[in-house]
């Protein structure tokens, strides 16, 4: 059975590459751990925020796969000599996504306040109109 998608018409050219980044973004849409914000601090910066705690900066790993910003965090398993009474502090790892736009790039990540934040710089604004002469 055919899929049915919004870039049939022949008039959109070029965009198969778009719609397999809106697959993925639809793939990691329901993943809600760690919750995070996502912030515009001046014109040309974003900051992804992420609840972090209990993790430590060697529990956590940040790369950039093909457009993709991938933050990766997995605790360290401590002795299992512990008993609890109540746990409530999730110790999980997880994978969390985000796809950017050509030219994205990263500028910082820090943490801070059990938060990781990294900083995404866009790049200037290009020429939106230019006249092609004809030979």
């Amino acid at each position: 059975m055919s899929r049915l998608s919004i870039f049939n018409s022949p008039f959109l050219l070029g965009f198969d590459q778009l719609e397999q980044v809106m697959d993925t973004v639809a793939k990691n849409a329901g993943e809600g751990y760690p919750p995070y914000n996502i912030e515009h601090i001046d014109g040309n910066t974003i900051r992804i925020s992420l609840a972090v705690a209990g993790f430590a900066r060697d529990d956590l790993a940040i790369s950039l796969e093909a457009n993709q910003l991938i933050i990766r965090g997995r605790q360290q398993e401590e002795g299992s000599d512990k008993t609890y009474l109540h746990r409530g502090i999730a110790a999980r790892q997880f994978v969390r996504k985000f796809v950017l736009a050509d030219g994205m790039e990263v500028g910082d990540a820090f943490m801070e306040n059990g938060l990781l934040h990294v900083d995404l710089k866009r790049p200037a604004p290009q020429e939106t109109h230019r006249t092609i002469p004809i030979r």
